[in-house]
């Protein structure tokens, strides 16, 4: 924060102050201090407001528009946009659109591919960071640079990308006769942001180029379901599609963020909440993508999940601190080293690992080959585990059935011809063939078509099994099963009522 900010928040406050009861009669200001305290902060938002021009003029010609080609299916400007998954939102409801997507719509068949989006240039030869999503696809990329006092329409070439954090890196191709060297921007350290902070975003909304919006930092470190490396700044500068790329920069002039998202109602326009990748999360990764093309990260081979109230108390764990293994990947590090389904990871490489989120970050900038202690809970015990990073790679019949059960669902064996019709590769367990959405174990997260293999950390081989397992349960009592679901394995604590 710099020293002008202070003095306008200073002066903010003095005004603040200043109101205090005088007399009974004369309410909360004279007439006289109200005057000057007006004046204060009237003086002192045009100072603010100065601020905001003078960075306008300054990076507004390192802000480029971007335009592509490609040869897959053109979007129509018809229809309701894609809608990125949600987990942590209310019920039923999905409102997180992807800029880009949602400006061009669903997509139609048999013509070429056109968008548009924004970016900008980091030194001067020409580099561009900008969302992977806005040159997907691209077979032609072109981008409109501020040269002077005009607009210059140049080729780019796509340098490297990495799809889970939604960066691209681009780099503009002169030819001969055009600029060679390009004003830029510099890089803020968004770890060092602070909520209320004042930013602008600079973009091509709905293809209007240059357009500039002023907010604040609305919160920090948002998890918004886009990735597994979610950490977004959270800002109510106005942003809408076509701002895709286009930086979020502090009252210093520097970029802090990517903007790349927002919560939109049905018109796809800004509500005044929207999401940008902090910048220290490119500058991790920007090495990679200028010499390589892609993102060198490392792996564990687990799927992990969060601790709920109901599954630290069947694990009886002391807290909901951790990461759940779920399932552990067949010869993958974790699995060479030990590491079994059911272990909460609460320490990587001496790192602690408080929130589930938290371990994906941690080991994807984990060098591979490295051997790193892990350490976890198994059965209340404290344990650490000598683990080697490897890389990660992208791209890791008519039956009986029960009736529904005190759980509210039906289960059914699961012969060789359902094992293949469901592409399983074992016939153990039970598969649910039904679910009352109200009863326990809907109300627990089971869903039609789930495999239930354990329950309370027993194999669950047969109905049979199933049934033995489940004649016992008492009111209150929670069932601790692992259900197979979409390749993996996750635990689910059904509280039986």
């Amino acid at each position: 924060m710099t020293g002008l900010k202070r003095k306008w928040c200073g002066s903010l406050l003095l005004a603040t102050l200043l109101c205090f009861p005088v007399s009974q009669g004369s309410g909360f200001l004279s007439g006289v201090l109200l005057k000057e305290a007006s004046a204060l902060t009237a003086d002192n938002m045009a100072l603010g407001s100065n601020i905001f021009v003078e960075i306008a003029k300054k990076q507004n010609p390192a802000v480029v528009n971007i335009s592509i080609k490609g040869k897959s299916p053109e979007p129509s400007l018809r229809g309701p946009a894609p809608q990125r998954p949600n987990p942590k939102g209310p019920r039923g409801q999905d409102p997180f659109r992807d800029f880009y997507d949602r400006f061009f719509g669903e997509r139609e068949n048999n013509r070429p591919k056109r968008g548009m989006g924004s970016g900008f240039i980091i030194d001067e030869k020409g580099h561009i960071l900008t969302n992977y999503h806005v040159v997907d696809g691209a077979d032609e990329i072109t981008v409109s640079v501020t040269t002077g006092d005009e607009e210059k329409e140049m080729t780019a070439t796509l340098i490297g990308h990495d799809s889970k954090t939604d960066i691209a890196l681009i780099k503009i191709v002169p030819k001969k006769g055009e600029p060679q060297k390009f004003h830029h921007l510099s890089f803020g350290n968004s770890d060092k942001l602070e909520v209320g902070e004042w930013v602008m975003a600079i973009g091509n909304p709905f293809g209007l180029s240059h357009t500039v919006t002023v907010g604040v930092v609305s919160a920090k470190d948002r998890t918004i379901g886009a990735g597994p490396y979610d950490e977004y700044i959270q800002t109510d500068a106005s942003i809408n599609p076509g701002n895709s790329g286009g930086p979020l920069i502090n009252i210093k002039g520097e970029v802090i963020g990517i903007n790349t998202a927002i919560i939109s109602g049905n018109t796809g326009g800004n509500v005044g909440i929207g999401f940008a990748i902090p910048i220290n999360v490119a500058k991790g990764i920007l090495k990679d993508l200028r010499e390589k093309g892609t993102v060198t990260r490392g792996w564990l081979g687990v799927m992990i999940q969060k601790i709920t109230p109901e599954l630290a108390d069947s694990f009886k764990l002391n807290d909901d601190n951790g990461a759940l293994v779920g399932d552990v990947i067949p010869e993958g590090p974790a699995d060479k080293s030990g590491i079994k389904r059911g272990d909460v990871i609460v320490r990587f490489n001496n790192q602690v690992v408080k929130e589930m989120e938290e371990l994906p970050k941690i080991v994807a900038n984990t060098t591979p080959g490295k051997a790193v202690p892990v350490e976890v809970i198994r059965d209340g015990k404290a344990e650490t585990i000598q683990v080697t990073i490897a890389v990660l790679k992208d791209n890791p019949t008519k039956v009986a059935s029960l009736p529904r059960d005190r759980l509210g669902m039906e289960v059914q064996d699961i012969t060789p011809e359902l094992a293949q019709s469901l592409k399983l590769d074992t016939t153990e367990g039970v598969l649910v063939s039904n679910v009352d959405q109200g009863k326990s174990a809907g109300e627990a997260g089971i869903r039609r078509g789930d495999v239930i293999t354990e329950i309370n950390r027993k194999s669950v081989s047969n109905v049979g099994d199933y049934r033995s397992q489940t004649s016992n349960l008492k009111e209150d009592d929670t069932a601790l099963m692992l259900v197979r679901r979409g390749g993996s394995t996750i635990y689910i604590a059904v509280k039986i009522q």
